[in-house]
């Protein structure tokens, strides 16, 4: 008898047990239960913008929730990344960015926030090329030419940026590095009136997104002298790399989702395989390489370090350089 007692208080327990984390279950709602809000750190209708509302259209799929893109422009970017890092951890706030604003604007001037410190990396999102272009009627057909008549008069030569600390700003200066010349920088409020100040004749190079360069290429009027990485571009196989006329030196653009700092590990991997699934999905890797982007939906650790090394990269140039932003 004593023993049949003690099996059915056992039996309770376990039962008891079972009821009690199912209640605990129950109070804990999986993720996400909500909207999510993707925060663009700039104006609507760039790059950048584009991108985080193919994202946002996509993510929805397997998320089952809506992802709800929201502008917060302002500090080149440092206002809307300011607010994700200040949001709560709990993966409804979300930054997506590229790569010089994000990582750059740290060496540049004091941010609010620590990019290591208080932001996470979700995925990365997309990866592109910067591209190294001339005037069609430019007498500089390649890199050797570029770098011999630099030589041969210091200084002569000018390119244009979207402004100080922008990419186009970043990316030839590190070439300028790389090749041992000087080039004055002339910068303008923006990409538009950089390119045209290109078109018409008023300077002699830009550096600028493959996004910006190919349909001038394409229309018979820019003539591409270099790309930014390792690899040569698809849609650009016989121009070289960085990387093989200055060995070790290429680096690629990309785009990525950061989180509160304090996020829940498995938030993080529910939102990096939604990621995932909508940059490789057929629908969003074609709009992505009509753009000029490459889908990527790399991970959190190993984006860590990519992003580790770009700020080394480009803190060390900045400081060397004694580049300032506008």
């Amino acid at each position: 008898m004593a023993y049949f007692r003690s099996r059915v208080w056992r039996t309770l327990l376990v039962w008891v047990g079972l009821m009690a984390g199912a209640g605990v279950m129950a109070q804990t709602p999986s993720f996400p239960n909500r909207p999510i809000k993707l925060v663009v750190p700039f104006v609507p209708g760039g790059t950048l913008d584009v991108v985080a509302r193919l994202l946002a259209r996509n993510m929805q799929d397997s998320l089952k929730q809506a992802v709800v893109v929201e502008n917060r422009a302002s500090a080149g970017g440092v206002v809307g990344v300011d607010h994700v890092a200040k949001s709560p951890a709990d993966g409804y706030t979300l930054v997506l960015n590229a790569a010089t604003p994000m990582v750059t604007v740290v060496s540049l001037q004091a941010t609010p926030y620590d990019l290591l410190k208080d932001l996470v990396p979700v995925a990365q999102v997309s990866t592109f090329d910067y591209v190294l272009a001339v005037n069609v009627k430019s007498p500089i057909n390649s890199m050797q030419d570029l770098i011999q008549l630099a030589r041969k008069q210091p200084g002569k030569l000018n390119y244009a940026s979207a402004g100080s600390g922008s990419g186009q700003h970043m990316y030839m200066e590190l070439a300028r590095s790389a090749a041992g010349i000087q080039i004055q920088h002339i910068p303008y409020k923006g990409n538009s009136p950089a390119m045209q100040a290109l078109l018409s004749g008023e300077v002699d190079l830009i550096f600028d997104t493959s996004l910006g360069i190919l349909p001038q290429v394409q229309g018979n009027r820019l003539r591409p002298l270099m790309t930014s990485s390792a690899k040569p571009m698809a849609s650009m196989p016989q121009v070289p790399t960085m990387d093989s006329l200055f060995p070790g030196s290429g680096i690629q653009g990309w785009h990525a989702v950061f989180a509160p700092a304090a996020t829940p590990k498995e938030v993080v991997a529910v939102l990096t395989e939604a990621i995932r699934k909508a940059v490789n999905s057929p629908e969003m890797a074609a709009k992505l390489r009509e753009l000029g982007l490459e889908p990527s939906g790399m991970g959190p650790d190993r984006f860590a370090d990519v992003v580790r090394r770009d700020l080394e990269r480009w803190g060390k140039l900045i400081r060397d350089n004694s580049i300032k932003a506008d």
